[in-house]
């Protein structure tokens, strides 16, 4: 038999998912990173605004979420949590409507939990958010890498019996840190920084039983500073130069201007001369500002240079460092933050053990004492046996109907031939009632019937005998 082309060049080999694979220059500190999946629970009922949510959430979690997922009015959430081993996804996050109105987030850790209930009090889609902006920001390369997660005023409770147990909050921290890959700052490069994810948490004051959470997502941008308004310009249009896109419009025009030095000085009389970005007064607002090494590619040196160059190091090593040497390569720039949006404001509700299923460990309306709680875990724990006493014995019957079925094959086998058939299934006895005609061998066996009844059956028999 020939064997089976098999094609490498147009298709992929199929990876396992559950496999480590180490992302490639994004100074992960885990191998595995972490994957989820947004579902929409009842898609045809919660409507276009939570729709469109759930949609901003999934940009939110990308790169390691399924962005084009498509839910059916017929999936379960059984189905979701069967497809979470096969596919390596670690976390859900569920929302829903309920009857009343109320939007519903629930954030899982696949397969046995934890799941944290919230309920969305508040929320603002990310085409409001960026409606709202001068000028907005996104759809760029800032999703290629998973975003920084910053959490705030987690961890407020001082001993186990505070409103929010101190256990519930490191669970909490758990749960959410566990959405994205940690990071390694001494391997992280600079580029792959690209998004915030900002999860403050509001102090209690007159209800200090409640744990409320702001959601805010961000993306973070970097310019210059330390040199002029013209320079900038300058730099800009260079890279316009130099780059496959034209934009005129970026250019700086020196048409009625007679030197370069007009165009820096700003005039005759100098009034628009700026000595750096300091004192141009014409900044942007800036949150913070950070020296970083430019990352420019140099020019190749030959051997010569290299060797001139290292003499002068090696005779200017007793001097020490010049200030010039110092900042050689260094660059300030001011770091902005530009809200992506969606922002939500989230209220924890109830804290179970399993998949959304299993016993309740804290809740914000519901509160019981230690009797109470004693004879609930019992409860659960009966329930448990039961449950596993019933897997038992349907596979005990599972196992009981195959040894019945297979010597029921076998004593089938000894008493017919050799296909299996018994021969005294076909007794001469029965082919009487055997029809070979079907209905219309019937149909004509009633007319012959008919017509020897009426005495019709006697005129055809003498015309048969004439002819």
């Amino acid at each position: 038999m020939a064997r089976r082309r098999t094609k490498k060049r147009t298709h992929v080999a199929p990876t396992n998912p559950n496999k480590p694979v180490a992302p490639t220059n994004t100074g992960n500190g885990s191998v595995r990173n972490p994957k989820s999946m947004v579902i929409r629970i009842g898609a045809g009922e919660v409507g276009s605004s939570v729709s469109q949510l759930a949609s901003d959430v999934r940009k939110v979690m990308e790169p390691g979420t399924a962005s084009r997922l498509r839910e059916r009015r017929a999936n379960r959430l059984r189905d979701y949590v069967t497809m979470c081993g096969p596919l390596g996804v670690t976390q859900l996050l569920l929302f829903s409507r309920s009857e009343s109105g109320n939007v519903n987030l629930r954030v899982a850790a696949a397969p046995r939990g934890p799941t944290l209930h919230f309920r969305v009090e508040r929320y603002s889609l990310s085409k409001d958010v960026q409606r709202a902006q001068r000028h907005p920001k996104g759809g760029g390369k800032e999703y290629i890498t998973p975003p920084l997660l910053v959490m705030n005023g987690f961890n407020l409770a001082t001993d186990g019996n505070a409103k929010v147990p101190k256990h519930l909050e490191s669970l909490i921290t758990t749960v959410f840190q566990s959405l994205f890959p940690p990071i390694n700052p001494q391997a992280a490069p600079l580029k792959s920084m690209r998004r915030v994810l900002l999860l403050n948490r509001e102090q209690p004051d007159g209800d200090a039983d409640s744990f409320v959470l702001n959601f805010r997502h961000y993306a973070i941008t970097t310019k210059t500073t330390g040199i002029s308004k013209a320079l900038k310009r300058l730099n800009a249009a260079e890279k316009l130069v130099h780059s496959k896109k034209t934009k005129k419009g970026g250019l700086p025009n020196l048409g009625k201007l007679q030197d370069i030095a007009d165009y820096m000085v700003g005039g005759e009389d100098g009034e628009g001369y700026v000595t750096d970005g300091a004192t141009s007064g014409s900044e942007a607002e800036t949150d913070a500002e950070v020296e970083v090494v430019d990352t420019t590619a140099g020019r190749v040196q030959t051997r010569k240079t290299r060797a001139a160059i290292a003499a002068s190091d090696n005779n200017d090593a007793d001097d020490g460092p010049q200030p010039d040497e110092i900042s050689a390569g260094v660059e300030k720039r001011a770091v902005k933050l530009v809200e992506l949006g969606p922002r939500m404001k989230l209220r924890l509700v109830k804290v179970e053990e399993g998949m959304c299923q299993g016993q309740v460990m804290w809740h914000e309306h519901v509160h019981k004492s230690k009797q109470e709680i004693r004879e609930l875990k019992e409860r659960w724990e009966q329930r448990k046996r039961d449950k596993d006493a019933r897997k038992k014995q349907q596979k005990e019957n599972v196992e009981r109907k195959k040894k019945e079925k297979s010597g029921l094959d076998k004593n089938r086998e000894k008493d017919g031939d050799e296909d299996g058939m018994d021969i005294y299934d076909y007794d001469s006895d029965g082919y009487e009632e055997f029809d070979s005609e079907g209905l219309a061998g019937d149909a004509e066996m009633e007319a012959n019937e008919r017509m020897d009844d009426a005495g019709e059956w006697e005129d055809e028999k003498e015309e048969i005998a004439r002819n």
